[in-house]
């Protein structure tokens, strides 16, 4: 079965986006391999603001899944729209033959599928900077139980990358 793997930058303190959605506070470490990370995806699972944000598009060689009520399918003949039953259309989305799902984009959707048990795996790339305000890593919410998997300091940037496995007895 694939995996669902939300992996996301975060300020020290928190935020995954700065006060009016700004990201340019991330800052791309030369030493992170993006081409291993791709090689282990060829789905991207966001939501529509998320999906807005990034050109409203499919990347080549990858499928593209948008959670939203107010996208039509029809508008979107390139990537797939779920707008009901979250549960069901996720959980045919890993029973689907391929690699893994990045959950990709923001809080709200990553609550809304972990409050459902779905997904597998958080990779957090903590970015060394305190925005003071913006989008939470975590709106409120159920907690989850993590499991440690590894870590990686990237010493040009003073990024810090944990991967935890969702622990989904807990």
């Amino acid at each position: 079965m694939r995996r669902i793997c939300y992996s996301v930058a975060m300020s020290l303190d928190g935020y995954i986006a700065g006060p009016n959605g700004e990201s340019d506070w991330i800052v791309m470490d030369p030493d992170i391999d993006f081409d291993a990370l791709m090689g282990r995806l060829d789905t991207f699972l966001m939501g529509r603001r998320t999906f807005e944000v990034a050109g409203g598009g499919a990347m080549p060689g990858t499928k593209t899944v948008v959670v939203s009520r107010t996208l039509k399918q029809e508008d979107h003949p390139n990537v797939k729209i779920i707008g009901d039953d979250l549960r069901g259309a996720i959980t045919d989305l890993r029973a689907e033959p391929g690699k893994d799902v990045w959950l990709f984009g923001g809080g709200s959707l990553f609550r809304a599928l972990l409050d459902l048990r779905l997904v597998d795996v958080v990779e957090v790339a903590i970015i060394p900077v305190l925005l003071g305000a913006g989008t939470p890593f975590l709106p409120p919410g159920k907690g989850a139980g993590l499991r440690f998997v590894r870590s990686r300091v990237y010493e040009k940037t003073g990024t810090v990358l944990l991967e935890y496995a969702v622990d989904a007895a807990r």
